[in-house]
């Protein structure tokens, strides 16, 4: 069955990490950048927003650090566009699921190097709108945007995301996740933001989203 003939259900997708597997370019780009951020505290901040970074950072970087100076995005957005290639198998995934559910991204990486990453990879028609960090900087407003344009409710989305501050902004609004711990968190820290599940292959996700919808159905009965 295809999706235009399926009720309205939608897979809110994060980029990083769960599509393109950009952790190592992301993560040395940080420590060039300031050296003191350890790879525990990136984990941490990455439990919040990660655009709350000079908030949740502060009082940890010392002189020499360039944190204040750098545009970040700046100098990832052309490492990313050389070195960041697609998670293994994702594309096959995004395949299967297209012809059932609608996609839509909701990152904090801008939407134009999103979207050419996409065309790049051979999957930007499964995409239906990318919201990136130029959309706006809270995935709890982008999520807002997408119940109001696409008139769905919190039931017919699910979040498929690699980080705890990724669930806890969909939980503000009633959104369900699913973890993926090949990204940036691993699986023991995305268990505190309580998903439905947390799978450790791409090619899981085929059976995660099938299994949360089919029980949202269920409770909908």
């Amino acid at each position: 069955m295809l999706k235009t003939e399926m009720l309205k259900k939608y897979i809110l997708f994060d980029f990083d990490g769960v599509i393109a597997d950009s952790f190592h370019v992301a993560w040395s780009l940080n420590q060039r950048i300031c050296a003191t951020i350890t790879k525990d505290r990136y984990m941490e901040v990455l439990e919040g927003n990660v655009n709350d970074w000079d908030k949740n950072t502060k009082g940890w970087h010392k002189p020499d650090c360039k944190h204040t100076i750098t545009d970040w995005f700046a100098e990832y957005v052309p490492l990313m566009r050389k070195q960041v290639k697609i998670v293994p198998e994702m594309d096959a995934v995004l395949k299967e699921l297209g012809h059932k559910y609608h996609f839509i991204i909701v990152s904090s990486s801008p939407t134009e190097p999103i979207q050419e990453f996409l065309e790049k990879n051979g999957v930007a028609e499964y995409f239906t709108e990318i919201l990136g960090n130029d959309i706006h900087t809270s995935k709890v407003e982008k999520i807002k945007m997408v119940f109001s344009k696409y008139r769905v409710k919190s039931e017919d989305c699910v979040f498929v995301t690699d980080t705890l501050g990724d669930m806890r902004e969909a939980r503000e609004m009633n959104v369900d996740s699913i973890g993926t711990s090949w990204g940036y968190h691993e699986g023991e820290r995305l268990s505190k933001g309580k998903p439905f599940r947390i799978v450790h292959r791409p090619e899981d996700l085929v059976a995660a989203v099938s299994d949360y919808f089919g029980e949202r159905n269920e409770q909908g009965k």
